[in-house]
């Protein structure tokens, strides 16, 4: 697995050995940042170009870091697993991202609340497990989501998923095992 894009392109992600992780396959997530950075989201600019992402489920941090990678300006991580929070941490080192990271041993269903909002979060957690959609309500209602926000959702691609009434679908895609769902705030309008 590498990053797909952007300054870190080609470098490596370290993924625990098992299956405590299952990272987003390099091929949905160029997709993914391809759609985001010019397709109809990049109407009004790149979401996460200069901004907060939030990676929820981080599991290896690979969206979060891709974010960084391509220009987001900061990243919050996610990740309560402590094989995963390892290989994390060790992720963001390799590609000296300390600075610009903040890794929350957290369950994304049960969020902190905010210290600051993000303009996307990608949540990306166990296919099959129904945990999107409550973790995308819990993150928003602990206000880490800026009113405008962009939510990318990956589960599996036949996998049931419940529309949080304070979002709009805007999208979605199938890439293989995954299906991205791409939401936005109601308030944004």
């Amino acid at each position: 697995m590498r990053i797909v894009g952007g300054r870190h392109r080609g470098r490596r992600l370290y993924a625990p050995p098992g299956d405590a992780v299952r990272p987003t396959s390099d091929r949905a997530r160029e997709a993914l940042f391809d759609i985001l950075s010019h397709g109809d989201f990049a109407a009004r600019g790149i979401p996460f170009a200069e901004e907060t992402v939030l990676d929820a489920f981080a599991g290896t941090g690979a969206l979060g870091l891709e974010a960084l990678s391509r220009g987001a300006a900061r990243a919050v991580f996610f990740e309560q697993n402590r094989e995963a929070l390892a290989a994390l941490r060790r992720n963001v080192a390799s590609l000296g991202e300390g600075d610009r990271a903040q890794i929350l041993p957290y369950d994304a269903t049960r969020p902190p609340r905010a210290a600051l909002q993000c303009a996307v979060v990608f949540i990306d957690p166990p296919y099959r497990s129904g945990l999107a959609m409550r973790a995308l309500e819990a993150i928003d209602t602990t206000g880490w989501l800026t009113p405008d926000a962009l939510a990318v959702i990956e589960i599996r691609a036949r996998e049931e998923f419940y529309l949080p009434t304070s979002f709009t679908r805007l999208d979605e895609r199938v890439y293989g095992a995954a299906r991205l769902v791409f939401l936005r705030n109601r308030a944004a309008g």
